[in-house]
């Protein structure tokens, strides 16, 4: 378990790191047609989703520190493994940019240049925000399917986790 800090955007970081982990052990009894079939709603199924909530995680604290963004495509890790090996590859850098957040960051700006050519000027704060409030959302989106499939989904209860504990 990663231990960063005590405020409000570490622990809830921590929290969804805990609940994607809970995701991949509960992807391990599923066949792999299942993981891969894709579903009503979301970005198609349940290992693409979490490879979308890897990608959309990293791509943002890259982008909000002036870095490059991810380039690759889902079809290129279609096993639980190869999340996971993608997760375990890009959590490092999340995790440094999470554990030195404090509140001087809130109001930092980024231009972020969008498909259309346009640009939208965004504060690091309502990013990271964003960041935390999509993989919720997608969260919610699994354990709507893990109900089709018959199985009871992951808690997403905040509480019991030992969050925001420095250790």
């Amino acid at each position: 378990m990663i231990k960063i800090g005590g405020n409000v955007v570490q622990t809830l970081f921590e929290y969804n790191w805990q609940v994607r982990e809970d995701w991949y052990k509960w992807c391990e009894d599923v066949p792999e047609e299942e993981l891969l079939r894709d579903r009503t709603g979301g970005v198609g199924g349940i290992l693409h989703s979490l490879f979308h909530i890897i990608d959309v995680e990293w791509s943002w604290i890259r982008i909000v520190q002036g870095k490059p963004d991810f380039q690759e495509k889902f079809e290129n890790y279609r096993s639980l493994e190869r999340v996971r090996a993608l997760d375990s590859t890009f959590k490092p850098e999340v995790v440094n940019f999470v554990r030195n957040w404090d509140s001087r960051m809130e109001n930092r700006i980024i231009q972020n240049n969008l498909a259309d050519g346009t640009i939208e000027t965004l504060r690091w704060g309502e990013v990271v925000r964003h960041v935390i409030a999509h993989e919720i959302h997608h969260m919610g989106q699994l354990s709507v399917w893990s109900r089709e499939l018959g199985k009871k989904p992951v808690t997403a209860n905040l509480l019991w986790r030992d969050l925001g504990v420095s250790k």
